[in-house]
């Protein structure tokens, strides 16, 4: 099922990256896409009576390509940042894979079957108050009622939830950009190119394909790594390079990003895309021979949970960190201060 379904979206990220036979065959599914995505969004824009503000100011990290495009890491970057300004930062997010029919604090030891595993990774990283839950405004709302001193709410995704009044927008984008530029099913976009936020960050550094020249680049790096069976156990990414037997893998948006890093490092290895959110309730390495693998954050949060793969010692986790203009830091932190940013 998992081999399955990552040829599905292989076949899907190759075919949105250009407008060949199978974009062209969706386009008529796309323009109803299209339509109702418009109307949805219009009918709270035109209405702001179906809108909720909370009691915080709240800035939104989404993104308009379907799937991972890096809001993890850079959520991650939002609250040290912004903490490091003074703000006391909570973030609220959906929780893929979760029953996020209900609002559910998230902590550092939560399942992430019971939150998701991005939430946890957040919660891990950067030991913040955090909620899920489907109902974005019920969620911000349980934060601010579990933890008073919260004072700016971050949304990890959530572009598309209009209901959630927002001070910011951050759209984000990686080395893909716009893809072939068309809508869903036709194309990678849930919603039209030409959609703009207060902020446009570009993972993986300009230019990409249909983003603007002056969006701001974010870089994600990669130092240490870390022994998934025994964590106090690190050693600089680049001492992999050289080892004939090394393989890795990724359960993310989008896995070569995560390859492309490591080639950047200087390592060789095979690689393993797995399928986004992968469940690991099959060990997927049970086969390999692999002297080492190296796995990322998000798929870590998972593999601790299953009793083989966190006493593997071939794995290895590659913790990332966002860098990115501290120009833009500043520019965050005087809007939330309601000072211009021009």
């Amino acid at each position: 099922m998992a081999r399955r379904h990552s040829r599905l979206e292989n076949f899907l990220t190759r075919s949105w990256m250009q407008r060949g036979l199978f974009a062209h065959a969706m386009l008529p599914l796309s323009c109803l896409f299209h339509h109702l995505a418009n109307s949805r969004r219009r009918s709270y824009l035109d209405h702001p009576e179906k809108r909720q503000r909370l009691p915080v100011p709240v800035i939104v990290v989404g993104n308009i390509f379907v799937g991972g495009t890096g809001k993890t890491p850079l959520t991650i970057w939002l609250v040290h940042t912004l903490r490091e300004a003074g703000f006391h930062p909570g973030v609220i997010s959906r929780g893929y894979g979760a029953d996020n029919s209900l609002v559910k604090n998230v902590t550092t030891l939560s399942s992430p079957q019971d939150v998701g595993d991005e939430p946890l990774l957040i919660a891990q990283r950067a030991q913040c108050p955090l909620v899920v839950g489907r109902d974005r405004v019920a969620a911000g709302l349980a934060l601010l009622a579990a933890h008073p001193q919260v004072d700016v709410i971050i949304s990890d995704d959530g572009l598309q939830h209009y209901r959630l009044v927002r001070d910011i927008e951050i759209v984000l984008f990686d080395q893909r950009g716009i893809g072939n530029g068309w809508l869903l099913p036709a194309g990678p976009l849930r919603e039209p190119a030409s959609r703009q936020g207060d902020f446009t960050v570009v993972n993986g550094g300009l230019p990409a394909p249909g983003v603007a020249a002056d969006a701001i680049a974010m870089h994600l790096r990669a130092d240490q790594v870390e022994q998934l069976s025994d964590p106090a156990q690190t050693r600089p990414l680049t001492s992999f390079a050289g080892i004939a037997s090394l393989l890795a893998a990724a359960g993310i948006g989008n896995p070569a990003r995560f390859f492309n890093m490591l080639r950047e490092a200087g390592l060789q290895f095979e690689t393993m895309a797995l399928p986004d959110h992968h469940d690991f309730a099959n060990n997927p390495f049970a086969d390999s021979t692999a002297e080492i693998i190296l796995i990322t954050e998000k798929d870590a949060v998972k593999c601790r949970q299953h009793e083989t793969l966190k006493n593997d010692p071939r794995i290895w986790v590659v913790p990332v960190t966002a860098q990115i203009d501290g120009a833009f830091a500043e520019r965050i932190v005087e809007k939330l201060r309601g000072h211009s940013i021009a």
